[in-house]
């Protein structure tokens, strides 16, 4: 029988642990940790997605505060927007939400934060710790959040041991989220193949797998006949496919209902792991300002 992993009930106890650290910095530091949430242009999805995230800042005892600027804002002016942040001795996060206008260069910008304020984990330093690091400390860096929140929910499920040893197929190579999330499965010694789309027999690679992370951003794309006997699968798809209503819906990378019949443990769609990229953006908030707290 399968077990569906609740990215709620995970996220809620990482926000719960995440508001008790911010209270204890407050009480330390006489201020709040600050979290700026950039957003560019009018897009009503991600509008409503980082006013989310800045109401579930506050409800986590951080200082979340919102800038939006118009579509017309030129490159110019949001680096000098960031570049302000940076500078600012009371912003301990900064992100910009993507994807941004066309005529912005997004790996600039993304470029332009501060590493040390760089709670996405996009920066090429933050990164770089990532990928050289022998054993990853959560608590001490700046990890994407997608690829950690996938990590704890693993960790929780399986057991702090549960994943040495395992063979770990990841279906997707992007920057956000198929890199690291190789790289976090490496230094929790699994095994690990990344697969993709010019991968020869994905089905066969995936079947191999004790541990299949679906990251291609594919509708439904991992079938049945793709999962192991027994395995524990993190979907982190979120697709919206049509309806005959025309309001659509939104399902993962992995066809749920199929396996359900073979997978151990899965991560539903929506109630999963997009649950928990936030609360790991509130963790790394939190992170950063204790941080940069050590330096002061």
């Amino acid at each position: 029988m399968t077990t569906l992993i609740d990215g709620a009930v995970h996220a809620a106890a990482l926000r719960a642990k995440t508001r008790q650290r911010a209270d204890i910095f407050s009480a330390r530091h006489g201020r709040r940790p600050r979290l700026e949430v950039v957003i560019v242009g009018d897009h009503p999805a991600s509008r409503a997605y980082v006013r989310t995230k800045t109401k579930m800042a506050r409800d986590t005892g951080i200082d979340g505060r919102l800038i939006e600027l118009p579509a017309t804002t030129t490159k110019e002016a949001l680096l000098a927007e960031i570049a302000r942040l940076n500078i600012d001795v009371h912003v301990d996060g900064i992100l910009v939400q993507l994807p941004l206008p066309a005529a912005l260069d997004g790996p600039i910008v993304i470029d332009a934060i501060h590493p040390a304020k760089d709670v996405d984990g996009f920066h090429p330093l933050s990164v770089g710790k990532l990928f050289t690091a022998a054993k990853v400390d959560p608590d001490r860096m700046l990890i994407p959040c997608t690829p950690l929140g996938s990590l704890m929910l693993l960790r929780e499920t399986l057991g702090p041991e549960g994943l040495s040893g395992k063979r770990a197929v990841v279906v997707g190579r992007s920057n956000i989220v198929g890199k690291p999330m190789a790289q976090l499965l490496l230094t929790a010694d699994c095994t690990v193949t990344v697969a993709h789309s010019r991968s020869r027999d994905l089905p066969a690679i995936c079947r191999e797998a004790d541990i299949l992370v679906a990251a291609a951003g594919r509708p439904e794309m991992v079938r049945a006949a793709w999962i192991g006997e027994g395995a524990t699968v993190i979907d982190v798809g979120i697709n919206r496919v049509p309806t005959a209503d025309g309001k659509g819906r939104i399902v993962g990378d992995v066809m749920t209902a199929e396996a359900m019949d073979r997978a151990a443990f899965i991560t539903p769609v929506p109630g999963g792991v997009g649950r928990m990229t936030v609360a790991c953006l509130l963790h790394n908030t939190v992170v950063a300002a204790e941080m940069r707290a050590e330096l002061v």
